[in-house]
């Protein structure tokens, strides 16, 4: 009885497989004709047209606009320090007093010998007039009148000359009162007040350093000197000061010259940026990355960044065409610009694509359109093609 339940067993199970291999499973062909393909649900976005601004990118430091170390000019006891540190001061404004009574007793000097040549020179002048009639009588010799416009002559050098001392003894006087000689911000005090300076002190009282503007010196590799140079022929070329980061932005400036030379070890070519630095973002000796605007891609065309898709050998969209089935077509990036990426060919402008659900498709695919965002507007800060996520 075991062994007959077991063969029946068998017998059951082969029937079963044979009639699941040839019935059930086997769809007919008719069957297999009538089945419908379901749509697969994808989100979809024209592709855009904008001008997309072209950067090269670099590192540079901030560098004063001007910076002035002031010292003194004449010796003695500084009686006074005018500034605060860290004050902004404007061009003219007496910031420090040394004591001026030396300089103003040599000043009296000056004049009071300038005073006696003087008479002496009215003197010199009255006795050459009475020469002067004497000999036209015959009273004196020409001689003498001779050497009395000789003594006149003296005199009035004398006179010039005191005159040089007097000049002379008001600068040094003036020397006394220290001005700012640019307008701008305050260091750090170098010398305190009641101590005695010389015109020889290798250290200044304090630096004043020009803040607005503020120059931003930074490098870029040295094939970019023709599309700098490109740049600055046809215009002003913006340049954008970021922080470290990348994203927080310090400023806008232009570009005011370039070096003229490249740097051998390298291989860079230094820039001079000028910035208004109003705000006062830009910081002398601070590291900055900077964004030179080198070009305008006109009438570009433009995808979301997420369309771009990474093939084994190239790059490639999916395109939706009218009868909602896609196609798989092969394209060329010229820049990826964050949220938007460039395409350089393979795409005209308003042809639909793929944004979202792209894992599910395979070529001629029947798709069901959900509407997508449009490419978003390209920041005003783009990634360059060659230092961005460029594509190829």
């Amino acid at each position: 009885m075991r062994r007959f339940l077991w063969v029946l067993a068998a017998v059951v199970v082969v029937a079963g497989g044979l009639a699941w291999r040839f019935g059930v499973a086997a769809p007919t062909p008719a069957a297999s004709a009538k089945a419908p393909s379901v749509p697969i649900p994808v989100v979809a976005a024209p592709a855009g047209v904008q001008d997309v601004p072209v950067y090269a990118n670099g590192i540079g430091a901030v560098q004063a606009f001007n910076s002035v170390t002031v010292k003194v000019r004449v010796d003695g006891e500084l009686q006074k320090v005018l500034f605060t540190e860290g004050q902004e001061v404007k061009a003219g404004d007496v910031i420090a007093q040394i004591d001026p009574r030396t300089y103003q007793a040599t000043l009296a000097q000056a004049k009071a010998a300038k005073a006696k040549d003087e008479a002496q020179l009215a003197n010199a002048r009255m006795d050459q007039d009475r020469y002067t009639t004497l000999v036209e009588k015959n009273a004196v010799s020409r001689q003498t009148l001779d050497t009395q416009k000789a003594l006149v002559a003296q005199y009035e050098a004398a006179v010039q000359g005191d005159q040089a001392s007097i000049d002379n003894a008001e600068v040094q006087l003036g020397y006394t009162t220290i001005r700012a000689p640019i307008s701008g911000r305050t260091g750090v005090r170098q010398v305190d007040q009641g101590n005695i300076v010389h015109a020889t002190d290798t250290t200044g009282l304090v630096v004043i350093t020009q803040l607005k503007p503020v120059s931003v010196i930074f490098a870029l590799p040295q094939d970019r000197l023709d599309d700098v140079i490109a740049a600055m022929a046809r215009g002003p070329v913006p340049v954008l000061a970021f922080r470290r980061d990348g994203v927080t932005r310090l400023g806008e400036g232009k570009v005011e010259l370039i070096d003229n030379q490249i740097n051998t070890d390298t291989g860079t070519l230094r820039i001079k940026a000028t910035f208004p630095n109003d705000d006062e973002k830009l910081w002398p000796g601070a590291f900055v990355n900077v964004k030179v605007l080198v070009d305008t891609l006109h009438d570009a065309v433009t995808v979301p960044s997420q369309v771009v898709q990474r093939g084994p050998d190239s790059l490639y969209v999916y395109v939706v065409k009218p009868d909602n089935t896609v196609e798989k077509r092969t394209v060329t990036v010229a820049s990826a610009l964050g949220p938007s990426t460039v395409i350089a060919s393979g795409l005209k402008s308003g042809e639909q694509v793929v944004v979202d659900g792209q894992l599910r498709l395979t070529p001629g695919a029947r798709v069901s359109l959900t509407p997508g965002a449009p490419p978003p507007a390209v920041p005003p800060a783009a990634t360059t093609a060659e230092n961005g996520e460029k594509r190829a």
